[in-house]
């Protein structure tokens, strides 16, 4: 009875991981799945309006690649890497090519340097001093797959490579972490995904939480060091496929992602779009609390006095609290499928006034929070203290959505979101992954996003976000 089990078990481990390889491989395999892009949008904040920008010459469509923003030369993009999958899945491979946008001439070149990283997607890569920081990533095959965790340099003086070798115990192999540099001058990467096969046909995913600074060494020309550093304070639960930028306090924020629930026989994702900050000088995580909009216009418009500052804190703890709230949103896929998307929303946070019967009508019941939803893969930008989110992915039962929404929330004032461009389900992206012929048939134009594409620059250097 027990060895029947055991061998039991075993079968269904390999059903799983083999379930889930031609999962990959037929999702790759649908023409209508494997859509790639190289076209290069511009948002302008001004105008709040997006722009394609033609410029010939352009790399070859990908995902999951890196961009880096640096100033030289009247502003850069940096891009490396990334994968390719053609349209009839035929083909499938990594890049290991290296390519600039000047923005002050709005042309790209493809700079060929000897010595570079090999070809991977889901990697790191950050701009630091006068040089280009890449770190991980993984390379697949149809056989075989590779996390990294070895570092290089790109010299953006003298357009060469080197590879680092520092001291110390690093990160293990990863892909998709977070890659920032802190404003002492180090450079952090913290959790990420890998996955490595345990036993024959069967492979363990596991989403990393550790974190590690890379120092280098002061008067050592080109010598780095590795520590393990364990912060302090409300820490992200482990997940991978989140979005960092800088903040304008140099504190690192990350959001949402998602953290895939491995059960027996299938593997599900719970996606968040919860908000940190990562103080480097602390070595502190915060969560990112949100104050809720002010009500105080609305109250001198109706002639109420504003309580004392005291009041407010008694009321607020009152039994007069909220409890979650519920919004249900559908959206419509091109086939007529209805996909009903449920997120609980905290109560209002003490820094708005709990409403009273006596203060607001039922005319004026407080709307729902206007707040991205959960996704994974979200573009950030940072841009005049103002944090800018677009698009990402999610999943809803067997299939994926890819998001287009921008939404914006201003850093200093930690008060609510913006929706710049809200969901459209008459627009929205869908990724099949169910063998029906009929419901392939039936999405065309789908969009498919690589795994970990996120552009980890905050913006800053650039007149325009983009996109």
């Amino acid at each position: 009875m027990g060895k029947k089990g055991k061998k039991e078990k075993k079968g269904r481990g390999a059903e799983k991981t083999a379930a889930k390889m031609e999962k990959k491989v037929s999702k790759r395999s649908r023409k209508e799945e494997t859509l790639l892009y190289n076209e290069l949008y511009i948002y302008n904040i001004r105008k709040d309006s997006w722009t394609r920008v033609e410029i010939p010459s352009a790399p070859p469509r990908r995902c999951a690649h890196q961009a880096v923003v640096v100033p030289q030369g009247g502003g850069q993009v940096w891009i490396f890497g990334g994968e390719f999958a053609s349209p009839d899945g035929e083909q499938f491979y990594h890049y290991k090519d290296l390519w600039v946008l000047h923005l002050a001439t709005r042309t790209w070149e493809q700079v060929r340097s000897p010595g570079g990283p090999s070809g991977r997607s889901g990697h790191r890569m950050v701009a630091w001093k006068r040089q280009l920081i890449l770190f991980g990533g993984f390379h697949e095959s149809t056989r075989d797959y590779i996390y990294y965790n070895d570092v290089y340099a790109f010299n953006l003086d003298t357009f060469t490579w080197s590879k680092l070798s520092p001291s110390g115990t690093g990160p293990t192999p990863r892909s998709g972490c977070q890659m920032t540099v802190t404003p002492q001058g180090s450079i952090v990467i913290y959790g990420g995904y890998s996955k490595q096969r345990v036993k024959k046909d069967v492979d363990r995913g596991t989403q990393h939480a550790d974190m590690f600074l890379l120092k280098s060494e002061e008067g050592g020309e080109g010598r780095w060091t590795w520590t393990r550093i364990n912060p302090s304070g409300a820490k992200p639960s482990p997940r991978s496929g989140f979005s960092v930028a800088v903040a304008p306090n140099h504190q690192t924020l990350l959001f949402g992602g998602v953290c895939d629930e491995e059960e027996e026989e299938s593997l599900q994702g719970d996606f968040l779009n919860d908000l940190y900050f990562y103080d480097a000088a602390k070595n502190r995580w915060f969560a990112g609390q949100l104050k809720g909009p002010k009500l105080e216009k609305r109250k001198r418009r109706r002639g109420k006095k504003v309580e004392p500052e005291g009041a407010d804190k008694q009321e607020s703890g009152g039994a007069s609290t909220q409890a979650p709230l519920e919004v249900v949103r559908e959206v419509v896929a091109e086939d007529g499928t209805v996909v009903t998307i449920k997120q609980v929303l905290s109560a209002p946070s003490p820094a708005g006034r709990p409403q009273s019967d006596e203060e607001d009508g039922p005319d004026e019941a407080e709307s729902p929070t206007i707040e991205p939803s959960p996704r994974s893969n979200a573009m950030l930008a940072v841009k005049h203290g103002r944090l800018y989110l677009y698009g990402g992915m999610f999943e809803a039962g067997n299939r994926q959505v890819t998001l287009s929404d921008l939404y914006c929330l201003d850093l200093h004032k930690m008060e609510e979101w913006t929706a710049l461009v809200e969901m459209d389900p008459e627009t929205q992206e869908w990724l099949e992954e169910t063998d029906s012929e009929e419901d392939s048939d039936a999405v065309e134009g789908a969009e498919g996003r690589g795994e970990d594409e996120e552009d980890e620059d905050s913006g800053e250097d650039s007149g325009e976000e983009g996109g």
